[in-house]
């Protein structure tokens, strides 16, 4: 059995542009949801200022997380996104820390 693909992915605008960021991931969160695989999709911002996001993502699988990256809403919103940010996101994926 797989184990679930968790990501962290680190976001910000360009100045003023935060809500654009907002307004995105609002409707794109529910397709993504929707999706076979996706166990976890969430924006959270950064307290304190408003042009920086965490985005927490969990898959099923990497063939989950690799299907995502392949829906025409995700390409779409990949080509959006330079529009209002101000660079390409840091996408982090996690691993179980070692117990000590």
């Amino acid at each position: 059995m797989s184990q679930s693909v968790k990501l962290v992915v680190l976001i910000a605008t360009l100045p003023g542009r935060g809500r654009e960021q907002e307004e995105a991931y609002a409707r794109l969160a529910p397709l993504v949801r929707a999706e076979d695989g996706c166990l976890r999709y969430d924006l959270h911002a950064v307290a304190g200022d408003p042009d920086r996001f965490v985005l927490i993502e969990e898959w099923t699988s990497k063939e989950a997380l690799a299907a995502h990256d392949a829906t025409p809403h995700m390409i779409e919103a990949d080509a959006a996104g330079p529009a209002f940010r101000a660079g390409p996101a840091q996408v982090l994926e996690l691993s179980a820390a070692p117990l000590a």
